[in-house]
């Protein structure tokens, strides 16, 4: 048998523990493993797992509400509505505040701007304030458009529906209640200390009980833009620094299948001209990384990230620079890692001990780790997701008021949202998106979508732990540059930024006046296009 509380832990660690049990099973047999009193010491975290089922859950459902509402569970007839009203009588008076249980519209009044209903739980009623987001779902609608006018185009007398009991109204016998409805979207959270390895906890859907499938370790999903760290990090291996300037213009590639020439886009179609590489990581320019991968080369970008970890099949593409090749949660996360700390990159751990019956220590997993990039190019690539937070895409995650380096990823078409970010100490990835691949909402970005399920569960996660900032290795200078040209701050300089760098590679000249030409290495690295 597992060591005593594994049924407990199972039921609150569902995902975790059934890649547990597969992982033992597979490499001691069934017989083994149900029969002989093996007791299995893993990495999970009791609390943070909690805290991440929550947090998924909570962010699952907001983005629910924002796809708008699919309308009740069924309807009855007024005959069956009585019926339900005297079925549910009974079971009024154990109902407690919090429950989601099933609902009877009784009343819709447009006048006074609420609905009565019967609830299994007594009489409540629901205030077209809370009904406001239950809009008809469009995907190609922003979900604060189209907001229904009054109750009555939301529901009717008869409409079964799920209701949330918030507490008692003015009335003693009548019920707060709010609309709910059952997400259709999924998600996927795990989590790792950076250092070792250690899997702290892993939530692979909505509920084990409906589904399953582990999303956060056998889904294969586009990262979008959330790839986009590996190949920066591969661009200054490659002899670029946080100030390389390239153009944000528009691309033209070499015709696809459909003999269509290939045009990348940025996110809403804007460019920005000359960009520095930090701005074009923290802002997620599209075109700029195209331009960046197809300078350094696609496969050494591939063979850069078989250094990071990933394992899955790369397609070797430009359309790589847009997260196009499908990775698993878990082994982009574990790629961060070495972000994270110094270059090192740890092997995912779950199990840390296995022991027989007899307390004999048969199997023992102890942090295994390669230096898999310099530490110089790691810091870098920390530093200016540092700024993806506090300037770019990542910005939500602010709000945990700590240092952090995250990076959201979004699909083209909007099947995918990402966020992967990590503290000194900590790191958490996060995947949202519907397991038939249809788009979410038009404004589900990794940003809007996924971001927030990172807030919640790092605010509670880090919540005793002391504010701590990442350590810079030897190498390194500090250097106050210009934000638009990448060379030294001057006497003209408008906008300056505090840039670190390799030892060696800062900007030497200073930025000039506005009228002269010069403009960093920008010519260096304005790529053509085409090709």
């Amino acid at each position: 048998v597992f060591r005593q509380g594994y049924e407990n832990t199972f039921q609150r660690a569902a995902y975790f523990s059934e890649h547990v049990r597969k992982y033992l099973v597979e490499k001691y047999g069934q017989d083994l493993v149900y029969t002989g009193g093996l007791k299995v010491y893993t990495t999970l975290n009791l609390k943070m797992q909690n805290a991440a089922k929550e947090a998924l859950g909570k962010g699952l459902e907001e983005l629910d509400r924002r796809e708008g509402y699919r309308g009740p569970l069924r309807h009855l007839k007024e005959e069956q509505v009585r019926e339900f009203v005297s079925l549910h009588m009974k079971s009024a008076a154990s109902a407690v505040p919090g429950e989601v249980v099933e609902a009877v519209v009784e009343d819709v009044d447009d006048k006074s701007a609420e609905v009565k209903l019967w609830a299994a739980g007594g009489p409540g009623r629901i205030p077209f304030s809370e009904l406001k987001w239950a809009r008809s779902p469009d995907p190609d609608i922003p979900h604060y458009a189209a907001r229904p006018p009054k109750p009555s185009d939301i529901l009717k007398k008869g409409d079964v529906v799920l209701v949330r009991l918030e507490g008692k109204a003015v009335s003693p016998y009548m019920w707060n209640l709010t609309l709910q409805q059952q997400p259709l979207i999924q998600g996927a959270l795990v989590c790792m200390a950076p250092e070792t390895g250690e899997v702290k906890t892993m939530v692979g859907g909505r509920g084990f009980s409906e589904s399953q499938f582990n999303r956060a370790v056998q889904a294969r999903r586009q990262p979008g833009s959330a790839f986009k760290p590996i190949i920066y990090a591969a661009a200054l291996d490659k002899g670029m620094t946080p100030a390389t300037v390239i153009l944000d213009a528009p691309y033209i590639g070499k015709p696809q299948a459909d003999d269509e020439p290939w045009k990348p886009k940025n996110y809403k179609d804007k460019f920005a001209g000359p960009t520095l590489l930090r701005n074009a990581l923290a802002q997620s320019k599209n075109v700029v990384t195209v331009k960046i991968l197809k300078e350094i080369g696609v496969d050494y970008v591939v063979s850069y990230a078989r250094k990071l970890g990933i394992v899955t099949a790369i397609t070797p593409e430009l359309s790589l620079a847009l997260g196009s090749s499908g990775l698993s949660l878990l082994e982009l996360t574990n790629a961060y890692a070495a972000f994270a700390k110094a270059g090192v990159l740890p092997k995912p751990i779950f199990v840390k001990r296995v022991e027989d019956r007899d307390g004999k220590i048969i199997e023992e997993n102890r942090p295994e780790v390669t230096q898999a990039i310099p530490p110089e190019t790691a810091y870098l690539v920390t530093d200016m997701l540092k700024a993806a937070v506090q300037e770019g895409t990542g910005w939500r995650v602010k709000a945990l008021k700590r240092p952090v380096a995250g990076k959201t990823g979004t699909t083209n078409d909007l099947r995918d949202a990402w966020f992967i970010g990590y503290t000194p100490d900590l790191l958490t990835g996060v995947w949202v998106g519907y397991d038939d691949q249809r788009a979410m909402g038009v404004t589900e970005t990794g940003s809007r979508a996924a971001s927030p399920i990172w807030l919640y569960f790092m605010t509670e996660a880090l919540k005793d732990s002391p504010v701590s900032d990442f350590k810079v290795p030897e190498g390194m200078v500090f250097a106050r540059i210009d934000a638009e040209n990448g060379l030294l701050a001057g006497p003209h300089t408008k906008k300056s930024i505090f840039q670190v760098f390799r030892n060696g590679s800062e900007p030497r000249e200073y930025s000039p006046e506005p009228s002269s030409p010069k403009s960093g290495n920008f010519q260096q690295f304005d790529m053509d296009q085409g090709g």
